[in-house]
């Protein structure tokens, strides 16, 4: 009879590792069986390699969809690491013996949906807590923290650990409800892994079974009467498909818990430390954070590093530990290194608990689908992923230009900026300059990406797409289709637009309606430099205005200064925008939007102002109605403050009304003449605020109409034209404008 054991594990448990490796050890098995997709036994002996550097992952995926995949991350510290490189090193057989990923991943099998947050499906073993049911009962805050206390921190490296893991599942199983759902792929998992478990049992003499604690008791049944029976029958008529595997780097961020990955840890970083240094992991633990703080120039002597580990060791023995856990040494890092400031801190955290370590894989290791793509557009379309930043200025109306464009914009959809845009030297819309540098951590983020799609167009539609549906505005969905346009994704567009178009149909704020107008109207009249269908954008514009302009006024009412100011901005940049589009009938239902709004008693003095200079500059309204307005806005009734509000409103950032309009400016010199001196005194600021915003030339001429006799209410008239100076202009305008045609010529 063959001899199997069991080593119930946690994943990404350095102690658990620790555990393993010295039960390994002694146990030296000819055979070690690892819970893991066994669709990616062809790739074990890879582990072995020089270049395979952990963290890194294997992927296991559907060709035909390879967005359908699933992720099993790996560690230097994670058990099933150091299981699979023990059983290669002893020459013992190495299997993965999990439900085959071709079951788990095909369309007839029923398996909890993704994560709405886009990240890949992940194998049910690790979809349950039990350790956090467990850390409860003992009154800790999470399993982690439990098992740190229990397990991590344990010096010793008998294997008992093993069995008083197993008993308390079994104990733990006993009270549980699973999910029905849960419950049907657990035991699907199971049988198969108790079938693979007796197939062994027939070829090898010892036999090694690492897995997920949880699954002890299940498997320690594998030679129970009749239970071979049962699973064949749990197995039997289960869906297949075709899937492949690849090896592929990954990194401690994305193994982090907070990157949404649920069998990370949260302290991946600490645990390599641990793992590594487990003797004298305090000392050197905050050596490294000292020497971070010193990095960022920040104070952190050798005698504050000794006076941390210090405290740490008291604490640790306070709380009846054999060393210093996590929680200590952060507890004396604040304390001593950082004297309680939270921003070194979260620089602590950030690099010595989650850290920035990247994995590798070996050049000759089966790549995944969308690196495969991003390989092949690179050879296409010339360009070399390099660290050294190098220029490149591309003309749109070539194809491999225009090409290389839409690459780069799709990679920055994937948080790749492998480009970042300049501006282009010389004249014409059709260049785009591009400084590109790459960093080897963006390999992650391209393996990352085939849980989106099997391209990188198709992963950069996928994530476009979780971006829209996760979107609460108008305005964020109007961003994308921007960003759309200029990665030539033309599908995922379309479902925008009509995910815009439908929140637009039923939103009630109007000023993220207004928002949403100034960069569609921009696309819509500038989009077809890149050859892109900017029809569909109009028609979105032409649907946004009206409803716009119907609740413009509703919108403005009850406004403070701050809100009035942006207010005012959003007023302006639409108005743009409907100028720009060049649309007779926008323009009328803008116009007369503003028209209402310059009307209005109870808005805010700024906004109005600002709306009746809107309409004076597009000529909507005349010159003797803009005087009479303003009369009435700086008149005593009005008050000085509301009246300075208009003011503001009306001038800022262009006073040209006032050197041509006629008598404007008396009008405002009279009124701030007439105020009283504590008036004057109050209201000096903000005028000062607004003809700040005027340019100086504005700003001189204004002060020599004031000058002249009359303070400037009237034009500058044909007293004051210099026919003279006029004539020494005249030349130079007919080398600009060219010879006047002569009788005959055309027009």
């Amino acid at each position: 009879m063959p001899e199997i054991r069991l080593f119930g594990i946690r994943h990404h448990g350095p102690g658990s590792a620790r555990s393993l490796r010295a039960a390994l050890d002694a146990f030296r098995p000819d055979c070690v069986l690892i819970e893991g997709p066994p669709d990616a036994d062809g790739l074990i002996g890879l582990a072995a390699q020089a270049e395979m550097a952990p963290p890194v992952a294997l992927l296991v995926y559907r060709p035909d969809q390879p967005r359908t995949c699933a992720f099993f991350p790996f560690a230097a510290f994670s058990p099933e690491w150091v299981a699979l490189r023990h059983g290669i090193a002893a020459g013992a057989a190495v299997r993965f013996i999990d439900l085959p990923q071709a079951i788990q991943l095909a369309d007839d099998f029923r398996a909890p949906t993704a994560p709405e947050d886009g990240s890949a499906p992940v194998p049910a073993a690790i979809r349950r807590d039990p350790l956090g049911e467990l850390a409860e009962a003992a009154g800790y805050p999470d399993g982690e923290r439990w098992w740190d206390a229990l397990i991590e921190g344990r010096t010793g490296t008998d294997g008992d650990v093993f069995s008083a893991i197993a008993e308390a599942m079994a104990a733990l199983r006993e009270a549980s409800e699973p999910d029905p759902e849960e419950a049907f792929r657990e035991e699907a998992r199971e049988a198969h892994m108790r079938g693979a478990i007796r197939k062994a049992g027939k070829e090898f003499a010892n036999i090694a079974v690492v897995c997920g604690a949880w699954h002890v008791p299940a498997l320690a049944r594998h030679d129970a009467r009749g239970q071979a029976g049962a699973d064949a029958a749990t197995l039997k008529g289960l869906p297949k498909t075709k899937v492949a595997a690849a090896w592929a780097p990954w990194s401690y961020e994305r193994l982090a818990m907070a990157s949404g990955y649920r069998a990370g840890v949260l302290s991946p970083e600490w645990y390599d430390t641990l793992w590594h240094h487990g003797d004298r992991v305090a000392a050197l633990w905050l050596a490294r954070a000292a020497a971070l703080l010193r990095a960022e120039d920040l104070d952190a002597s050798p005698a504050s590093v000794i006076e941390a580990v210090r405290l740490a060791e008291a604490l640790a023995g306070f709380r009846g530990r054999p060393r210093p856990s996590l929680e200590d040494l952060d507890e004396a890092a604040r304390a001593t290194l950082c004297f309680a400031d939270d921003a070194p801190m979260a620089l602590i955290r950030r690099r010595l608990v989650i850290g920035e370590r990247l994995g590798a894989t070996p050049a000759d290791s089966p790549g995944t689908p969308v690196e495969a793509d991003f390989a092949a557009q690179c050879r296409r379309l010339r360009l070399k992923p390099g660290a050294d930043a190098g220029e490149i200025t591309l003309d749109l109306r070539k194809e491999t230009d225009l090409a290389r464009s839409h690459f780069l914009n799709r990679l920055h959809l994937l948080d790749i900026p492998w480009g970042e845009r300049r501006r282009a030297r010389g004249r014409g819309t059709f260049k785009e300059a591009w400084v590109l540098a790459w960093k080897p951590e963006w390999v992650v983020d391209l393996v990352a990406a085939s849980a989106e799609g099997g391209t990188v167009a198709e992963a950069a539609a996928g994530r476009v797409r979780a971006q829209a549906r996760a979107a609460t505005r108008v305005a964020e969905l109007s961003a994308l289709i921007g960003t759309l346009l200029d990665a030539d994704l033309a599908e995922v567009t379309a479902d925008v637009i009509r995910a815009l178009e439908d929140r637009a149909a039923v939103s009630g704020d109007v000023f993220d309606l207004m928002n949403a107008v100034p960069p569609l109207a921009d696309l819509a009249r500038y989009g077809s430099v890149r050859a892109a269908d900017t029809a569909p954008v109009l028609r979105v514009v032409r649907g946004l205005v009206p409803r716009v302009a119907a609740g413009l006024v509703a919108a403005c009412q009850s406004l403070d200064d701050a809100a009035a100011a942006e207010a005012q901005g959003r007023v302006v940049a639409v108005s743009g925008a409907v100028t720009l589009l060049e649309e007779p009938d926008l323009k009328t239902v803008w116009d007369e939007a503003l028209r209402a709004l310059a009307d209005q008693d109870r808005v805010h003095g700024r906004v109005v102002g600002r709306a009746v200079r809107l309409l004076f500059d597009a000529r909507a309204m005349s010159v003797a109605e803009t005087g009479d307005r303003m009369r009435r806005a700086l008149s005593r009734a009005s008050g000085a403050l509301p009246a300075a509000a208009w003011i503001e409103g009306f001038l800022e950032a262009s006073g040209t009304v006032l050197i041509h309009g006629e008598g404007l400016l008396g009008l405002v010199d009279a009124w701030l003449c007439d105020l009283d001196p504590d008036s004057f005194t109050e209201l000096l600021p903000l005028v000062r605020r607004t003809f700040a915003t005027l340019s100086a030339p504005e700003r001189r001429m204004i002060g020599a109409a004031v000058a002249r006799p009359g303070g400037g209410d009237e034009p500058a008239g044909p007293e004051t034209f210099d026919a003279a100076r006029a004539a020494r202009v005249l030349p130079i305008l007919r080398l600009l404008l060219g010879p006047e045609p002569t009788r005959g010529d055309a027009a």
